[in-house]
């Protein structure tokens, strides 16, 4: 099996390598991983590593020479506060690659399995008072429009027998290192290393304000278990944990000791992200999809 991943450098990328070259999901003889820069490799001569733009439509000959891909990954794309900055870039990396990958798949001999990383972006703001696998998907930023035309192409291709796809509509993914990501988000990860090394820390949100949790390890696992289900276009709402941030830091605190947290609230990020309703995914329980469990488990699958 040869296997391909986009977006491989990336925080989710990098998590998902190495859950599959520990024996993790399916076992593969040939892993092509593709992004625009890599900080390490791994050492397996299973392992090709292709450093490009996903916007540059000839990355994908080299990516799947030899025969094609036949299981895919794409997890690539430009994060939702520099898609809105930028829009030439973001449109140019989530919605071109996007297309890019499919039109190549497209031309292979068999339908590859295609795993595609959406968002909960989708959604929008302000949201409903829950949001359930019947939320109709209506985006509010130009990253969650590209993420909702990706999902549509999947959805199409898949229903033209050129792939074998499935979309993830995935929260933000916490402990990202904390280094500038360009996500609006990224105080959920922030405050989870501020906990952990005993440092002060602003976060843009209200103590009361509600945010949806995924841990790096759980989104692994969705991505896993999604690549095992039959695609069909189908589109999962893979369940979350659904938190305050007084919730949290209280459970930071149990965990790593008293540390300094004030809150600043902005009416942007509050409005976007820390106002989440119920979450109910009943279809991707029902399929076998799990979240972290309880926020002491979150903690330890993000942080340690």
């Amino acid at each position: 099996m040869h296997i391909l991943i986009t977006g491989a450098g990336g925080f989710v990328g990098a998590a998902l390598v190495s859950r599959l070259l520990a024996g993790a999901g399916p076992a593969f003889t040939r892993l092509t991983l593709v992004d625009r820069q890599f900080s390490a490799l791994p050492d397996d001569p299973r392992v090709t590593a292709l450093a490009g733009d996903i916007a540059d439509t000839g990355i994908w000959a080299d990516a799947l020479a030899n025969g094609g891909a036949d299981l895919v990954f794409h997890l690539a794309s430009v994060p939702g506060g520099l898609a809105e900055r930028d829009f030439d870039l973001g449109m140019a990396a989530n919605l071109g690659g996007t297309l890019g990958l499919l039109d190549a798949l497209r031309r292979q001999q068999s339908p590859a399995r295609l795993v595609f990383a959406s968002s909960v972006a989708v959604y929008g703001d302000p949201l409903p008072d829950q949001v359930d696998d019947a939320t109709p998907a209506r985006p509010g930023l130009s990253y969650g429009m590209q993420k909702l035309v990706g999902e549509l192409l999947v959805t199409d291709y898949s229903r033209r027998g050129f792939i074998d796809g499935s979309s993830l509509r995935l929260p933000g993914i916490v402990a990202r290192p904390p280094a500038p990501s360009g996500l609006i988000s990224a105080f959920m990860s922030e405050v989870m290393w501020a906990a952990r090394d005993h440092r002060p820390v602003c976060l843009p949100v209200s103590e009361q304000g509600v945010c949806w949790w995924m841990s790096v390890k759980a989104s692994v696992d969705a991505l896993l278990h999604a690549a095992a289900l039959p695609g069909q276009g189908r589109v999962w709402l893979p369940p979350v944990l659904r938190l305050t941030l007084g919730e949290l830091v209280a459970a930071l605190t149990d965990r790593f000791g008293a540390f300094d947290v004030t809150y600043a609230p902005d009416p942007v990020v509050e409005a976007k992200f820390a106002r989440q309703p119920p979450l109910i995914a009943t279809a991707a329980r029902a399929a076998g999809f799990r979240d972290d469990g309880d926020v002491a488990g979150l903690i330890t699958a993000a942080v340690g």
